[in-house]
């Protein structure tokens, strides 16, 4: 390969780009220049009026130390006429205070506003009296210009007898820094214009081979190898393109035998639901899919070359031998605390024509979801035979004892049929609450909402309780004053709270209280049943709204309870976008709470 020249090197290139780098670095750096410039401006300002004020001190010293008879001026008007003489420029006001911090004097027309005479409360003022000299630079609230503030000392004899206080406009120094600013930017960025027009011109010549064969680096690693790099010239860069056209023809020859198989492999991998795990004939990875990746939680990356057997979790019932005679599939449990996963594996051998065990392959399907719908299933089938087994166990005995002559004792045979009858009703009760369940659980299942005013709508629920019950327990109402208008199914939500409050009576004791809530808060009302009865134990509070849990059993199903009560009532919540919740202690009683979507703007419109 021939040397490439000094004119062709891309060495020189490079040099031209640091030339002009530089350059401009030189330009940036000169607007630095700007600060000491305004360092430079502001102490010739502050220089020139501190002369001004030298001079001035000297003519006030001389008029406070003089003395004055009948028929002369009063020392406040020679010093109001001498500040005013001497105000120019950008001064814009000049007082003069005597040592008890008395203005005697301001150069603003008419006594400024009568401030002559009056006590000066200034610190600069009072600092200047100890025999300092004082300045810096205020900012006018009312215009936002900036002021400068000078407090010079008089001295007379070598004691301070007054103070000079000045205020003057140094906004016109600013104006004049900006100004400069202004110029330097401008330069600035003409001179950026220049150079990255520069720039671009020069960078295209390294940049456009060099960014044709990245171009084609990309297309090799996603295996297209038909294009080749346009050769631009026959220095370093233009070397290196030529290689790379001649390392693309090479690897295009060694791809293209196995390039079908290889993408019919991947294309079927990345579209599988199932996982797939492919080893080598001793068990360690060789390929896993990302579906396999995710449901074992790993990477892809860090699991190549492990053992199947340890990452499948099954080193305690197989070995890599045991699973190439395993024929049937096993089951995974995958689960943690966060989340429930349960695998469903099947192993194929890898044989070649000859018989010899070339790997494996582990195929993973996800059964979580029929897992859980069987358990389900299994506990809601156990539940309900028995809830129907005990009623059906009682009234068959009864039934046998009347069948057996009891129905000729008229002291015992109306007890037994009002056993009977009380179990029919109860499951009844049940079997009409596992159809209302079977309606909220199907898709199509609609609520009818209507405005209603909830305060009122609660308060006629109450009453009803409060009329038709047998027992000795107070009903306490917290119910808001004003009309409260919420859309809602009238008859799902009777029938949410009908269960809470028949619970609450069933668990309130003699004497007990219930008490009633409603309150508003940021977007919907909060209502509330509260009871003193028995309560429920804290690890199971969050269980009293699953199908068929009861805290005490043998009290609830003695009570006509069916368990199903506040599944339902959670289930008509959520269908009306609410929560639902319980807070309880044992031994002093529960609260049930649920939401309802309340808007206070739309009140108007139904009042």
């Amino acid at each position: 390969m021939k040397k490439v020249g000094f004119f062709r090197s891309i060495h020189l290139k490079f040099v031209l780009i640091y030339v002009l780098l530089i350059l401009v670095a030189m330009q940036i750096i000169a607007v630095y220049f700007v600060d000491g410039l305004e360092d430079k401006l502001r102490a010739n300002f502050e220089s020139s009026l501190k002369q001004q004020v030298n001079i001035l001190s000297f003519s006030i010293e001389e008029e406070m130390v003089k003395e004055r008879d009948k028929n002369s001026a009063t020392l406040e008007e020679e010093i109001n006429q001498l500040l005013r003489d001497n105000k120019a420029g950008d001064i814009q006001e000049i007082q003069v205070i005597d040592s008890g911090s008395k203005i005697i004097g301001t150069s603003k027309a008419d006594d400024g506003d009568g401030i002559v005479g009056r006590r000066s409360t200034n610190n600069l003022v009072k600092l200047s009296l100890l025999g300092t000299e004082q300045s810096n630079v205020q900012v006018v609230k009312k215009t936002g210009k900036r002021i400068w503030v000078l407090s010079s000392p008089i001295k007379s004899r070598g004691e301070t007898i007054g103070a000079i206080y000045l205020k003057a406009d140094i906004e016109s120094v600013f104006e004049q820094i900006k100004e400069i600013n202004k110029i330097f930017t401008t330069g600035t960025a003409i001179a950026l214009g220049i150079t990255a027009i520069l720039g671009i011109l020069l960078a295209q010549t390294i940049t456009r081979p060099m960014s044709d064969m990245r171009r084609q680096a990309l297309a090799m690693a996603k295996g297209n190898f038909s294009r080749k790099v346009k050769v631009y010239g026959y220095d370093e860069i233009g070397q290196l393109a030529i290689t790379f056209n001649n390392l693309t023809k090479k690897l295009q020859d060694a791809q293209s035998s196995t390039e079908g198989e290889r993408r019919k492999l991947a294309s079927v991998l990345s579209y599988m639901t199932d996982g797939v795990i492919a080893t080598d004939r001793k068990g360690r990875i060789i390929l896993i899919n990302e579906q396999a990746a995710k449901m074992l939680n790993v990477s892809r990356e860090t699991v190549i070359s492990q053992d199947i057997v340890p990452l499948l979790d099954l080193e305690d019932q197989y070995t890599f031998e045991g699973l190439l005679e395993e024929t049937e599939s096993v089951i995974l449990d995958n689960s943690t605390t966060a989340k429930d996963l349960i695998l469903r594996a099947n192993f194929s051998v890898i044989q070649r024509e000859t018989g010899f065990v070339n790997g494996l392959i582990a195929v993973l399907h996800d059964i979580t979801e029929q897992e859980k719908v069987e358990e389900e299933r299994r506990e809601f089938v156990a539940n309900v035979s028995h809830e129907l087994r005990t009623p059906l166990t009682t009234m068959r005995s009864y039934l046998e004892a009347l069948t057996e002559g009891a129905w000729r004792d008229e002291s015992i045979a109306p007890n037994f049929l009002k056993v009977t009858q009380k179990e029919t009703e109860r499951m009844i009760r049940l079997v009409n609450d596992l159809l209302q369940l079977s309606k909220l659980d199907s898709k199509d299942y609609k609520i009818t909402k209507d405005w209603v005013d909830f305060t009122e709508f609660f308060h006629h629920i109450i009453d009803r309780f409060e009329m038709s019950k047998d027992q000795n327990v107070s009903f306490v109402r917290e119910l808001p004053d004003k009309a409260i208008f919420v859309e809602i199914d009238e008859d799902k939500i009777t029938q949410i709270i009908d269960n809470i409050i028949s619970n609450a009576l069933k668990y309130s004791p003699e004497g007990g209280q219930i008490r009633f809530r409603v309150r508003e808060l940021d977007g919907e009302i909060e209502i509330s049943i509260k009871d003193q009865g028995m309560g429920i134990p804290k690890d199971n509070v969050v269980k009293v709204f699953e199908r068929f849990y009861r805290v005490d059993r043998a009290r609830s199903r003695k009570l006509g309870g069916t368990g199903l009560g506040l599944a339902i009532a959670k289930e008509m919540v959520t269908a009306h976008e609410g929560k639902i919740w319980a807070e309880s202690e044992e031994g002093k009683g529960t609260a049930i709470f649920f939401t309802l979507p309340y808007n206070p703007d739309q009140e108007d419109e139904w009042a």
